[in-house]
């Protein structure tokens, strides 16, 4: 059967992209990424070039060669030297690059970001089908050295402390009557009982995805997470919202007269509820709710997700239980939010057993 002609324009070419579809392609992937993922890569590719430009003194430009990027590294990295630990930025393109804003503070990087900085900068080549300067073996080699020297100085990523059930009480008792009061006792207990929930997570639930049920309380379908970035329908998705969660957020909920949309939600002056909270917002929340508690330590967002796996592991609960509630699918991966001994149970007393 021979199909008609539909197009009188020559037809597309199999072994190459048409201009329309290679943008096609690249929308549906930062379509599919989240908006944080996206920001944190322009973030890093911006600190690329501002780095580039100042060390050599010309525009960026890709592919990158295997030097560059070694240089990268090691103007970057503290290493053990004669004379102490040290690194080989010039002191004034440090300081320029901080005067810009595209460093926080002067000195070295911590080890997670210089990782992720090679990571979006090798992505780059990868998307635009590049020779990959970081895959170069030497490349691969001096990462590979530089996270051994961090491991055998101890020096660890810092991880934020935990909000157990106890520092999570003291930030509930600051939560008044006030609409912003009910909204941040809301958000606190529906991030921490469902699960632990990241803070984009928290930004963007949406009343179409909660149910009301017959008892009072509430399930929420996280249909799509950092776990579960396909969407795939799995029962784990529907996350129980009950007791003093359910009670809160029932309140806030007819307080602010919300029906549809976002769930969480900025509050202007006079009361007036705005705009969807960001996730930035949210850490907000969660950092002053700390200090009006009087509640110390380095706690963020994320706090309430290592806090939910903390306390469920010091109340020995099972940890298939604990990763359903969470998303993990390793357990690896869910105990390393535990910011207490993990697994050992009875088996740390047995010298003490008669």
């Amino acid at each position: 059967m021979r199909l008609p002609a539909l197009f009188s324009s020559p037809a597309l070419v199999p072994t190459a992209l048409s201009e329309v579809t290679e943008r096609a392609v690249h929308e549906m992937l930062r379509e599919g990424e989240s908006r944080n993922t996206q920001a944190s890569y322009r973030g890093a590719l911006r600190y690329w070039a501002a780095w580039f430009g100042l060390r050599y003194g010309l525009q960026i430009a890709l592919p990158l060669a295997a030097p560059a990027v070694l240089q990268f590294i090691v103007d970057h990295v503290e290493r053990s030297t004669p004379k102490g630990l040290a690194h080989e930025l010039p002191p004034a393109i440090d300081a320029a690059l901080v005067d810009a804003g595209f460093k926080g503070k002067p000195g070295p990087m911590a080890l997670n970001t210089l990782v992720h900085r090679i990571a979006v900068l090798s992505k780059a080549h990868q998307l635009r089908d590049l020779k990959n300067p970081c895959q170069d073996s030497k490349v691969k080699e001096l990462l590979a050295m530089t996270r051994r020297a961090h491991a055998k100085r101890g020096a660890l990523p810092r991880k934020k402390d935990a909000l157990t059930r106890d520092p999570l009480q003291a930030l509930l008792a600051t939560c008044d009557d006030s609409l912003r009061g009910k909204r941040d006792r809301a958000l606190l207990l529906f991030a921490w009982s469902s699960g632990g929930r990241r803070r984009s997570e928290v930004a963007g639930a949406d009343m179409q995805f909660l149910r009301s049920l017959d008892d009072g309380s509430y399930s929420y379908e996280l249909a799509h997470s950092k776990t579960n970035q396909a969407g795939v329908d799995r029962p784990e998705n529907f996350k129980p919202i009950a007791g003093a969660a359910a009670e809160a957020l029932r309140e806030w909920l007819s307080a602010a007269n919300i029906l549809d949309g976002a769930i969480f939600r900025r509050i202007r002056k006079g009361g007036h509820v705005g705009e969807p909270l960001s996730p930035s917002a949210v850490r907000d929340i969660v950092i002053a709710r700390c200090s009006l508690a009087g509640v110390d330590g380095a706690y963020s967002a994320h706090s309430l997700r290592s806090g939910f796996v903390s306390e469920a592991n010091r109340q020995s609960i099972p940890l298939a239980e604990t990763m359903a509630m969470t998303g993990h699918r390793s357990a690896q991966s869910v105990l390393g939010y535990a910011r207490v001994v993990p697994g050992f149970g009875k088996a740390v007393n047995l010298v003490d057993k008669p």
